[in-house]
């Protein structure tokens, strides 16, 4: 076996496309989409102006790749928390402790020769990237914005010494048609409405609201965030290049913004339809039928994942959330909407798990970051 960095553009191909042959078939691995992916080899990478990055394959005599790994470091994240930390991404693998080792081996000595301390993954550039080895739920389907893994995974990962950091948690929700609990919230929704002077911010369509509350959302979910884990405020580039990538998906009714009697955004809520099974069509390429079943699915989605959800630190505490619950809840009630899938959130972050009371709400998946000084 050989570690290779990547520096060809046959390398990067082998590279991008090793996830989609290692989980060929399986019906629970979601692609991402393979533009986003191949723009990491850009050296205008967005991401690049707050972080350094490598990438490199494990072959075997033969040049058949056997695994993958990016070590980076995430500069903004280290001078907030004041840390030396490195993080993996990218990481994946053959059944082998031993390629795993040298993968790992790897991506340490990059760490260790720039200066760091600690190594710490999966984890993407920023919190808008996915993040987590799935530890819990390996046979259930992924959503879009999540990445899958074989349950030999966690296996690999803490045998070569690393151990859990983070945990988080995910849920399948759906209505449990309470009209009592429904009413109860709505007066809630309406009080503190009333009490703090906000309401629902509306738009004719989705191109008005991006030009009035896409910087307003991105203002809340950076001062909202700030404290959580493993997150990043967002540089200008990085909000143009991921709304230019949500708006493929993004539709008027599917963002929930909260504004005060100024408009600014106090909170936030997103969601998308569930697009995994047009992105699993042709590996995350957008080829002609992938469009076609990705705009079937907007037209009329079964499932809706829940993508972010920001309440400013002087809004929380005080009943925000009612607002959330019952757009949720009308969501489900004027919608054909089998579930939703709530993503990532964190184990500790209690205030947004019991917000599920309201719905018909089980765990279903759970995901790991694991740290490890070096």
């Amino acid at each position: 076996m050989i570690i290779k960095r990547v520096e060809t553009a046959k390398d990067r191909k082998i590279f991008l496309e090793f996830a989609n042959r290692l989980y060929k078939d399986n019906e629970y691995f979601v692609p991402t989409l393979y533009m986003n992916d191949k723009a990491v080899f850009n050296k205008n990478y967005y991401y690049y102006e707050s972080c350094e990055a490598e990438y490199y394959l494990c072959l075997d005599d033969n040049g058949k790749p056997l695994g993958r790994i990016s070590p980076f470091i995430q500069r903004v994240s280290n001078e907030k928390t004041g840390e030396k930390r490195a993080r993996f991404h990218f990481f994946d693998c053959v059944n082998d402790q031993k390629v795993a080792n040298l993968l790992f081996d790897t991506a340490v000595k990059w760490a260790r020769e720039r200066g760091m301390e600690k190594i710490c993954g999966p984890l993407g550039f920023s919190d808008l990237e996915r993040e987590g080895l799935l530890v819990e739920g390996f046979d259930k389907v992924q959503t879009f914005e999540e990445q899958y893994n074989f349950d030999y995974y966690p296996v690999l990962v803490e045998n070569y010494g690393f151990t859990k950091e983070v945990d988080w948690i995910e849920f399948q929700v759906r209505s449990k048609y309470n009209q009592a609990e429904m009413a109860m919230v709505r007066k809630v929704r309406d009080y503190v409405a009333e009490k703090y002077g906000l309401r629902l911010a509306k738009s004719k369509n989705i191109s008005e609201f991006l030009k009035t509350y896409a910087d307003k959302v991105f203002d809340c979910l950076d001062e909202s965030y700030s404290k959580l884990y493993g997150t990043v405020p967002m540089t200008e580039k990085m909000r143009k290049e991921i709304l230019g990538q949500f708006k493929l998906v993004i539709q008027n009714d599917c963002i929930i913004p909260v504004v005060d009697k100024s408009d600014k955004v106090v909170a936030f809520g997103f969601v998308m339809p569930n697009i995994g099974e047009a992105m699993r069509l042709d590996g995350g390429h957008l080829t002609l039928r992938a469009i076609f079943k990705l705009l079937s699915i907007l037209k009329k989605p079964k499932i809706i994942d829940l993508g972010l959800v920001g309440v400013l630190p002087e809004y929380q505490g005080v009943g925000i959330n009612s607002f959330f619950i019952v757009a949720m809840d009308e969501y489900l009630q004027s919608h054909d909407i089998d579930h939703f899938e709530t993503n990532l959130c964190l184990e500790y972050n209690l205030s947004i798990q019991k917000q599920w009371k309201y719905f018909d709400a089980i765990p279903v998946k759970r995901r790991r970051s694991y740290i490890l000084e070096i």
